[in-house]
């Protein structure tokens, strides 16, 4: 039986985060395709702040930049969320709590630091879709329901 309370190695932790950043994009796409989403974070900051470099890139170049720095994101993440306290960690609340910090930490701190224009154009429905797939990312990120307390 596996002990729920073991931290993995950083590389195992980082599979898991890139692995849940990647459920991300598949809801993503899907949000996006169903107009609720217009420009993902990644790519509003791409956009808006990217060096010379990448913006001259052409565009497919760009998308692939930016989701592949999406997954290392997701990927550091997931190391970080891995070395929480067991007590922490082990709630089966823990890993969507963690994904919506992120989400809220990009809101309120990456958006008026960063000057991005998201904050005012925002819709609510799109707010709530990027909650969705925060809330997502976590649970993928906790490994579902399995080995977690109910406390």
């Amino acid at each position: 039986m596996r002990n729920r309370h073991r931290q993995h190695t950083p590389a195992a932790a980082a599979v898991r985060g890139a692995v849940a950043a990647m459920s991300m994009s598949g809801m993503r796409e899907l949000t996006v395709r169903a107009g609720l989403v217009e420009a993902t974070p990644p790519e509003m900051i791409s956009d808006e702040h990217a060096p010379e470099a990448v913006r001259r890139l052409p565009r497919r170049g760009r998308d692939v930049l930016v989701v592949l720095a999406h997954w290392a994101y997701g990927a550091t993440g997931g190391v970080v969320f891995d070395r929480l306290p067991a007590r922490i960690r082990d709630r089966l609340w823990a890993g969507p709590a963690y994904g919506v910090l992120l989400w809220l930490g990009f809101e309120f701190v990456v958006v008026p630091v960063g000057g991005l224009r998201f904050r005012q154009a925002a819709a609510v429905g799109q707010r709530l879709a990027f909650a969705a797939d925060h809330l997502l990312y976590g649970a993928v990120l906790q490994g579902g329901l399995r080995g977690v307390s109910r406390r």
